[in-house]
């Protein structure tokens, strides 16, 4: 197990980490984890080298598309069911290996998948959820990548309804813990005048 107050002090000591939510879970914030140069690098790089997928979902007794293109990645047997789909992983490309070490030695957490999501434009979104399937385990740690366009995230809190609106730039990371699949829901919206993309890795921990 690892000591999270440590870590959090390792995280402060090398980096401008700000903390969002400190209550019903943890939300803290690193802006330009990636530098500008090292981001857009690696957003061109995995556009070519994730094999993106088009997925659809069951719901109200038809068939719907998807609005984004995901893909799953991580050691043999870390399956990941959601939406009622169940994903079997693709092998880590070099690019996703890279950044998966990097994350954890400087945040001293572990993972073994990630979920790719890719956001066309303005168009495509993520609609109100919470990460917690029974697979990731009571209070996950999930840490977030944003790379490309500038995109508004949204945090609310299951019981009080308190929000939380987040502008997340190229190479921002944002690290989640504790309660937080389980008391708070989050979304990312569309948003029309967008016309660029946004590549969002969130690497996890299957048990």
């Amino acid at each position: 197990m690892y000591d999270k107050t440590a870590r959090k002090a390792t995280l402060l000591s090398n980096r401008a980490q700000q903390t969002l939510i400190d209550h019903d879970g943890e939300l803290a914030l690193i802006s330009h984890y990636l530098d500008v140069a090292d981001a857009s690098v690696v957003y061109r790089t995995l556009l070519n080298e994730i094999d993106w997928q088009e997925e659809s979902v069951f719901l109200y007794g038809r068939s719907l598309k998807v609005p984004r293109l995901v893909a799953w990645y991580g050691e043999p047997g870390a399956c990941y069911k959601y939406s009622g789909v169940t994903h079997q992983p693709l092998k880590w490309t070099v690019t996703l290996q890279r950044l998966r070490r990097q994350i954890e030695r400087d945040t001293e957490q572990r993972f073994n998948c990630v979920l790719a999501n890719y956001y066309r434009d303005g168009n495509d979104s993520m609609g109100w959820h919470g990460d917690n399937e029974r697979e990731l385990g009571p209070e996950p740690d999930i840490a977030s990548l944003s790379l490309g366009a500038e995109r508004i995230f949204k945090m609310r809190h299951n019981r009080t309804r308190e929000t939380l609106d987040l502008n997340l730039a190229d190479g921002d990371l944002l690290l989640m813990g504790g309660e937080l699949q389980q008391c708070w829901q989050h979304s990312l919206p569309k948003r029309r005048r967008v016309t660029e993309g946004r590549i969002n890795l969130t690497f996890r921990w299957i048990g």
